[in-house]
């Protein structure tokens, strides 16, 4: 099988780590799955991206430019992905 493009974006502020982003890491990590973690580290960087997407939540997982979704959607799809 060919190498997926995946990344990981989400939010780790001075103030805030997202619990969602740092679970849907730890997903991907366990799963061993290559990825590239994108880190929005600023509340404008969040926004921006979020604007961007047209999405209200990070974390949000990409597979080859296809955009899967946030920590259940990740784990949704790990489900699917052959070992």
């Amino acid at each position: 099988m060919s190498e997926r493009n995946v990344i990981l974006y989400r939010m780790v502020l001075p103030e805030h780590v997202c619990p969602f982003g740092l679970l849907a890491k730890r997903m991907l990590d366990d799963a061993q799955m290559s990825f590239e973690d994108r880190l929005l580290r600023s509340r404008e960087e969040v926004e921006a991206f979020k604007s961007d997407y047209c999405v209200a939540t990070t974390p949000q997982l990409f597979v080859d430019g296809q955009r899967i979704g946030g920590s259940q959607e990740v784990a949704d799809w790990l489900e699917t992905v052959p070992a």
